[in-house]
């Protein structure tokens, strides 16, 4: 056989070979690239949801500090220094700022357990103050004990003595790392975490995310955080009951002085009661209250409103002007008109018996109620003198619960801020962040602005 032919024949078989190779060759580059166009691609995918949730809550971080000037606004223009605002007078709920959205996180009626949170400012002085409750107040609040409660009065106080039960610096050196007791009012809520005694249950309770709605994990038993009882009612733990921002100045709407009726040795009381409603009707109430010039040692002004006689539409014509103190501020004093059940049973002369009367009394009238005087319509002479000191119908301090997402939802940020308004203009004197707690808007709110997340994008 030829030779030429013998290797042509060979070329020809090994031609499919090489063909096949540079194939596989090929197929395998085209694979690579596609893996490394499709990694790229993912990894440019994960950057752009970065940035644009970056974007997002730069957008909510803006509408909370737009927010926070919108309650400043709102309540540097109250018709009356020391009013509760009318819900209806502000925007609280699902805001519109551009293509983000805010909320004021408000509280409700802590008789009932809602699913869907309340939208609105929260009146501190509806708290117990942690600075100024007595040991007996401090005791009647839920899950307290008595030991916690002379820790706290421990804590607060000036002296280094341990009250029985309580806690002072030899309990706080031997932790670690040690501290010592304060010795001096406590500045925040939060401090209570440095008092003995206390743990995460006795401050959030069933409220982990301290947004005063039940949740669905907070009424799921021991499935997933907090742990809970399931009973479909929400335990909030201490912080949703104390305050230490509650204090209102001791002067008139208009800024002026005054009448402290225990120490009038000027004639002012009478020459107000006189130009208020006539020499006759005037004489009647100083003689109720035993006289002109009479020496008087009234505990509050509704102990003074009861002796006098007057009727509530009289005295909401002086109450204002009246004072048992020459002190520059009254602290912590519980606004009767917006303060719930549990905090109202905790006051000396009301208890558990009257409280319940007292919300009951105010439903929907709470525009009719400009004075503490209506407090005499619902307890008992002795009951309403004894409650007296501890209770007022004005709130000069105002929590705004804000929350705020960036468009299509993204980006939550949270930061609550406490307004206070008893030097006149509103200054912020607390703010932190809760981001960190976690979805505070219940899951109808979330599951409609996923909804509106997902069809946006739908169309992009």
């Amino acid at each position: 056989m030829n030779v030429r032919c013998v290797r042509g024949c060979r070329l020809l078989k090994a031609a499919p070979l090489r063909r096949g190779t540079v194939l596989i060759v090929v197929l395998w580059i085209a694979a690579g690239l596609v893996t490394v166009a499709l990694y790229f691609g993912h990894s440019m995918m994960l950057e752009y949801r970065a940035a644009d949730n970056a974007v997002a809550g730069l957008e909510a971080s803006q509408v909370i500090e737009g927010a926070r000037r919108y309650v400043h606004f709102v309540l540097a223009n109250l018709e009356t220094p020391g009013q509760w605002p009318d819900i209806e007078s502000y925007e609280a709920e699902q805001v519109p700022v551009g293509e983000a959205t805010f909320w004021l996180l408000g509280r409700g009626d802590e008789a009932t357990a809602p699913r869907t949170p309340i939208f609105s400012l929260v009146d501190e002085a509806s708290k117990l103050n942690l600075n100024a409750a007595t040991l007996e107040m401090l005791e009647a609040l839920p899950e307290m004990t008595a030991e916690l409660a002379a820790a706290i009065m421990d804590w607060r106080d000036s002296d280094s003595d341990v009250s029985p039960g309580g806690a002072e610096s030899q309990t706080y050196l031997l932790r670690e790392p040690a501290y010592s007791c304060k010795d001096g009012a406590f500045e925040t809520v939060e401090e209570l975490r440095l008092v003995d005694g206390v743990d995460w249950e006795i401050l959030y309770g069933e409220d982990a995310n301290r947004n005063g709605i039940l949740d669905p994990n907070e009424d799921d038993g021991e499935e997933s955080f907090p742990d809970d009882n399931r009973d479909g009612i929400l335990q909030p733990g201490l912080l949703e009951y104390v305050t230490v921002y509650s204090r209102e100045p001791n002067r008139q709407e208009d800024g002026t002085e005054r009448i402290n009726i225990n120490t009038d040795n000027d004639g002012r009381l009478e020459a107000l009661l006189e130009e208020t409603f006539g020499d006759a009707r005037a004489q009647q109430i100083q003689q109720s209250i035993g006289g002109a010039g009479a020496r008087a040692n009234f505990g509050s002004i509704l102990e003074y409103y009861i002796r006098s006689g007057m009727t509530p539409e009289e005295f909401s014509r002086v109450g204002d002007s009246l004072s048992i103190t020459d002190d520059e501020f009254i602290e912590g004093r519980v606004n009767v008109n917006t303060a719930g059940e549990t905090v109202l049973a905790c006051l000396p002369g009301i208890g558990e018996d009257y409280a319940s009367q007292l919300v009951a009394y105010r439903q929907g009238k709470m525009a009719e109620l400009e004075s503490i005087a209506w407090v005499a319509e619902v307890l008992d002479e002795g009951s309403a003198i004894e409650a007296g000191p501890y209770i007022t119908s004005r709130s000069y301090q105002f929590t705004a619960d804000l929350t705020a997402v960036g468009h299509q939802g993204k980006g939550l940020r949270r930061v609550l801020f406490v307004f206070d308004t008893s030097s006149g203009e509103p200054a912020v004197v607390y703010r932190r962040d809760l981001g960190w707690l976690g979805w505070p808007l219940g899951t109808e709110i979330r599951q409609s602005l996923t909804l509106l997340a997902s069809s946006q994008e739908r169309f992009q």
